[in-house]
């Protein structure tokens, strides 16, 4: 409760949005009129996970193929970094090969030290054509970051994905944020004058959303900030934790046809929406649980009206279709603001219909 106190009434202070698009949705004009907008999100991490060797005091904890043994404390691990390694020198080319044969740009939430780390694999993004989005500079926990301390990782993000890439990303999605990154990340584009089309650390929608930006509240000409909700249900992540997680290759198949199943239906419906998969090298680049990815690939391919496609390009054709209208006055009562898209609703189904 102090943190929030704290931050109340500052730059930090994303306002909540509970109401959303409403019952009715809206129509977002996929491009083509397609029914479903799919992206495939290849989170890349390895080695820049906490490990001694980076000048942690301890091991990583999360998303291998042991979850129950704890971190290890002021010693190295070899289990846990080889675990990792598998997915930087095996399976992120299983499922690159994979998308390449099939046509399909990725996004790639790419942790900056890790691409630091594999140049061959940095050069071979950039020429296949794939989105680099940013998953920050290391691969730990900012929670209890001070915002200064969070803020010097980011801009050594930006500097790191410039470097190794070329150029900055337009898209973010931490996952393992504070309740300051949203605003740091905002501070951070605009100090380097570089353009942020999104920012994906939410998971409350089936399509993007605006939102306002504190710092902007007496700003002129207001940017704002695009919402790309990201998933954690349609997300390989579920075959290494408890409880509810994937017990087969085939569990995690069925589910992501059932919710693309559901998903395109609103769109026949008139509503379409997004699909977004979040994968991890050193889960789904194994071959057990590769092939429910490969199978769902050919899936969604044998249906009409799907547009398979990166986040950035969503982003922009949002940008384009629904551009940023502030949602409340500097003069109005902060407590009533809304976050989300709420009050653009009326205009965005207005435009959705014509």
């Amino acid at each position: 409760m102090a943190l929030q106190t704290r931050d109340h009434g500052t730059k930090y202070d994303f306002a909540r949005d509970l109401i959303g698009y409403g019952r009715q949705s809206i129509n977002p004009r996929w491009p083509g009129n397609a029914k479903i907008a799919v992206s495939f999100v290849i989170n890349y991490e390895e080695g820049a996970e906490r490990s001694l060797l980076n000048g942690d005091g301890q091991t990583e904890s999360v998303l291998w193929e042991q979850p129950h043994v704890p971190e290890r404390i002021g010693s190295r691990d070899t289990k846990i970094e080889s675990d990792y390694d598998y997915g930087s020198r095996v399976g992120v080319w299983r499922l690159l090969n994979m998308f390449e044969h099939n046509g399909i740009s990725t996004t790639i939430n790419a942790v900056g030290q890790a691409l630091e780390k594999n140049l061959p694999l940095t050069q071979a993004l950039v020429d296949g054509g794939h989105e680099i989005a940013s998953h920050g500079y290391r691969w730990v926990p900012y929670h209890n970051m001070t915002p200064e301390e969070e803020k010097l990782y980011i801009l050594r993000q930006m500097y790191s994905l410039k470097s190794t890439t070329g150029s900055y990303p337009v898209g973010w999605f931490v996952g393992r944020c504070s309740p300051h990154t949203k605003a740091l990340i905002h501070e951070a584009h605009e100090e380097l004058d570089a353009p942020l089309l999104y920012e994906a650390d939410c998971f409350s929608d089936d399509l993007p959303y605006w939102t306002d930006v504190p710092a902007e509240q007496n700003a002129t000409n207001p940017k704002g900030m695009l919402m790309l909700p990201y998933s954690y249900d349609n997300n390989d992540l579920k075959f290494q934790i408890a409880p509810g997680s994937w017990g087969s290759s085939s569990a995690f198949l069925e589910y992501l046809q059932s919710s693309f199943d559901v998903l395109f239906a609103e769109g026949v419906q008139g509503m379409p929406k997004m699909m977004t998969i979040g994968l991890h090298c050193r889960i789904s680049g194994k071959p057990g649980r590769f092939a429910a990815v490969e199978s769902f690939v050919q899936y969604i391919k044998q249906r009409p009206d799907v547009w398979i496609t990166t986040r950035k390009d969503i982003a922009q054709h949002w940008h384009k279709t629904f551009p940023y209208v502030r949602k409340h006055s500097t003069q109005g009562d902060k407590c009533a603001a809304s976050a989300g898209p709420t009050s653009l609703l009326g205009e965005m189904q207005f435009q959705a219909k014509i």
